[in-house]
C-alpha cells in the first residue's frame, strides 16, 4: 500500500514523531495506522530508557489552587528550552488539575505515562520529579505564588481564630504576602521549634571552628566566647526560620510582627500552620 502525504501527517499529529520515522512506520505495517502508532511507542520507550540517564535538571514548578484544596507538581527536564515548550508546560497544568480532582497523594503510572508520552515526543528526558497535595480546614486560608517562568512555586497555609476574616479581600492579600516572602527568602522552618537539633548542632560546630581560627577571638574570655557563640546561632536560626525573618512588605519587623499586626487589624489571630516551597532542582 501506498504511504501519502496525509496518512504521514495524520501519525505524526497523533504521536508528534518527525515524518520520516512516521513514514517508515506507516511502510512496515503496509500502511495500519494502529499498528505504526505501536511501533513509534515501542521506539520510543526505548529512546527514552537510553535517555534516563541524562540529567534533568531544568523544568518547571505548577502550582493550583481549588476548592480550598492547593497542589503543586514539579516536572523536570534537561533544558530550559523545554521547559519553556507550551506543551511542556499545558503538561504540568493537566497533571495538576488531574491531581485536585482526584485527589493523587503520591505519583503513580498513570501521571508517569502522561510524561513518557511527552518525553517521547520531544525525545528529551524528562520525570514528574514530586507532587503535593494539601487541604484547607474551614478554619483556614490557602494562598499560592509562583515566581518567574515557574522556577519557584509556593503554597502557604493560615489559620484564624476566627474563620470569617478570610472572607475579606485583606486577610487573603496578607496571606499572598506570606507566599512571597517565602519565595524571596526562603526559609527552612516556620520557628526555631522546628529545626532539626542535629541542624543547629551541626552549625554550632561550625561557628566553634570558625571562632577557635579567628585571631581577633583568641585572648577573649570563655564567657564571652559563650555569648559570641550564642549570637551566632541565633542569627543563623533568625536567617532559616520564617517567623524570624524581616518581613517582604516591612524589613523593620519580623514576619511573626506582622502576623501579630494583621490579626490585631483584623480582629483575629492568625497562624502560620504551614507551607511548601518548591524550587526547580532542589
Amino acid at each position: 500500500m501506498a504511504v501519502t502525504a496525509a496518512d504521514v501527517k495524520k501519525l505524526r499529529d497523533a504521536t508528534g514523531v518527525g515524518p520520516a520515522e512516521c513514514k517508515k512506520a506507516l511502510t512496515e505495517t503496509d500502511g495500519d495506522f494502529d499498528k505504526a502508532v505501536k511501533i513509534l511507542k515501542e521506539k520510543g520507550l526505548a529512546a527514552a530508557a537510553k535517555r534516563a540517564d541524562r540529567a534533568t535538571n531544568q523544568g518547571r514548578i505548577t502550582v493550583k489552587v481549588k476548592d480550598g484544596a492547593a497542589v503543586l507538581v514539579e516536572l523536570a527536564t534537561e533544558t530550559d528550552f523545554v521547559a519553556r515548550n507550551p506543551d511542556f508546560i499545558a503538561l504540568g497544568e493537566t497533571i495538576a488539575d488531574k491531581i485536585l480532582n482526584e485527589g493523587y497523594a503520591e505519583t503513580d503510572e498513570r501521571l508517569n505515562v502522561m510524561v513518557n508520552d511527552l518525553a517521547t515526543s520531544i525525545r528529551e528526558n524528562m520525570s514528574l520529579k514530586r507532587i503535593k497535595l494539601i487541604k484547607a480546614a474551614e478554619n483556614q486560608h490557602l494562598a499560592a505564588y509562583v515566581h518567574g517562568d515557574g522556577a519557584i512555586g509556593v503554597v502557604v497555609l493560615v489559620s484564624a481564630d476566627k474563620p470569617k476574616v478570610f472572607d475579606g479581600e485583606d486577610a487573603k492579600t496578607f496571606v499572598f504576602s506570606l507566599a512571597m516572602h517565602i519565595a524571596a527568602f526562603n526559609p527552612l522552618a516556620i520557628s526555631s521549634d522546628d529545626v532539626e537539633p542535629s541542624m543547629i548542632k551541626e552549625q554550632v560546630e561550625l561557628f566553634r571552628k570558625q571562632m577557635e581560627q579567628d585571631e581577633k577571638l583568641k585572648d577573649k574570655p570563655e564567657k564571652v566566647l559563650d555569648g559570641i557563640l550564642k549570637g551566632k546561632v541565633n542569627k543563623y536560626l533568625a536567617d532559616i526560620c520564617l517567623l524570624d525573618q524581616n518581613y517582604i512588605k516591612n524589613d523593620k519587623i519580623t514576619v511573626k510582627q506582622a502576623l501579630a499586626d494583621e490579626g490585631k487589624r483584623l480582629g483575629a489571630v492568625l497562624k502560620i500552620e504551614r507551607y511548601i516551597n518548591f524550587r526547580v532542582g532542589a
